[in-house]
């Protein structure tokens, strides 16, 4: 019954909270915390350091769901002008902001190189899960605007991006900062897991494309109108990807990229993306309901102090908002969609699944703290941007209206 009650919730809140200061994630959050604050729940509460893998492979699964319909919804050309914005978020912004978090947690916990590189690699890239509010809506959508295009290109990009300095952490948490391990690093996650799940998104979209779109009517995969098409095409483009040695989520969001622009006017691109989008907001509402658990009875909090609080503000207040607006000093954006695109970088779900990645294949310094922090933040992104962006968006769309 709570399962259904809460799928109810999931289709029913967004047409009430529209147009209200609150969010899906938000309230999803609250009912966790209000169902594991029970005694008879309490013990059921998910703890990462008790159950790591099933931590790290739930928040996997929900964030590759996710970044194929990031994909799938994106309808700019596919050349360097038109991604100018986003690449300067991610060669630029990321980069930056993984030092500026790695620096700040050395300096408040007095963690270890690897264990600062690890937090700051979790934490810096954009939420593909949560970030819906502030993402292109859907294919053809009106709203494809800059902030928009350039939030959502880089939630779906950043994810991988992130990862070759997750393995960093690990690295030097298993080695030291060797000549060897850092020169094994470069080749191997930097450039050969790159490349490899750059070349098998786009060869796999296309192939999937030409699959679904391109062959005899009579057995073109399009016929069949079965939206659950996309769930196949995310597991079969990341999995074939992982075991080639790649990153499978670039290779996911490149491949939903490719089947986008397959057949572009196609009605089938909708029903692609309107089951990912389903599909990841079911998965969402149970993860964070789990989530909110985690912060109660999981005992995410208890070793909470000072410094953590201090981290966590200074990461959503101060380190994201600088360096996305240095990033992108002297570009032709308006001030304003400079400012949203700055101030939400909103952090969730993939942050989980990359510390827990993290810990679960190296040995890091107060990993039940580090975790604590990693909520700490998620739960301020998620009520702070859950309560700004609705405002934040329409001032943005009143704006370019009037200009």
């Amino acid at each position: 019954m709570g399962v259904g009650l809460l799928i109810f919730l999931v289709a029913w809140l967004p047409l009430i909270v529209r147009h209200l200061p609150l969010s899906l994630p938000i309230i999803c959050v609250g009912i966790g915390m209000g169902i594991y604050s029970f005694d008879r729940f309490a013990p059921y509460a998910l703890h990462p350091l008790e159950q790591p893998i099933l931590v790290e492979k739930a928040a996997e699964f929900i964030v590759i769901i996710s970044l194929m319909g990031a994909g799938l919804k994106i309808d700019r050309a596919l050349n360097w002008r038109s991604w100018a914005i986003p690449a300067r978020l991610l060669g630029i912004a990321m980069p930056l902001t993984i030092v500026a978090l790695a620096v700040t947690a050395h300096l408040l916990f007095g963690v270890g190189a690897a264990t600062a590189l690890l937090l700051g690699a979790a934490l810096a890239p954009t939420d593909p899960v949560l970030a819906a509010d502030i993402q292109i809506e859907k294919p053809d959508s009106p709203q494809d605007d800059e902030a928009r295009f350039a939030l959502t290109s880089e939630a779906g990009l950043n994810d991988a991006l992130a990862f070759p300095f997750v393995h960093l952490a690990i690295a030097l948490a298993a080695s030291g900062a060797t000549v060897a391990a850092v020169g094994e690093w470069v080749l191997d996650a930097l450039i050969l897991k790159l490349v490899i799940g750059g070349a098998l998104g786009w060869g796999g979209g296309r192939l999937l494309g030409w699959i679904i779109y391109r062959l005899p009517k009579t057995g073109r995969l399009s016929q069949s109108g079965d939206g659950f098409v996309a769930l196949a095409a995310t597991l079969t483009i990341y999995a074939g990807t992982e075991m080639l040695h790649g990153y499978g989520f670039l290779a996911v969001f490149v491949a939903g990229l490719m089947l986008r622009h397959a057949a572009p006017d196609d009605a089938f691109n909708v029903r692609l993306h309107d089951f990912a989008d389903e599909t990841e907001r079911l998965l969402m509402m149970g993860l964070l309901v789990v989530f909110g658990g985690m912060m109660t009875a999981g005992g995410l909090f208890a070793l909470l102090g000072w410094a953590d609080i201090a981290f966590a503000l200074a990461a959503i207040f101060l380190i994201r908002p600088a360096v996305g607006w240095l990033s992108l000093a002297g570009s032709a954006i308006p001030r304003a969609e400079r400012a949203v695109i700055s101030f939400f970088g909103i952090r969730g779900l993939g942050s989980v699944f990359y510390f827990a990645y993290g810990i679960n294949h190296g040995s890091f310094e107060e990993p039940s703290r580090m975790w604590g922090t990693i909520g700490l933040v998620i739960l301020i992104s998620i009520l702070l941007h859950g309560v700004s962006v609705t405002p934040a968006m329409e001032r943005l769309d009143r704006t370019k209206a009037a200009r």
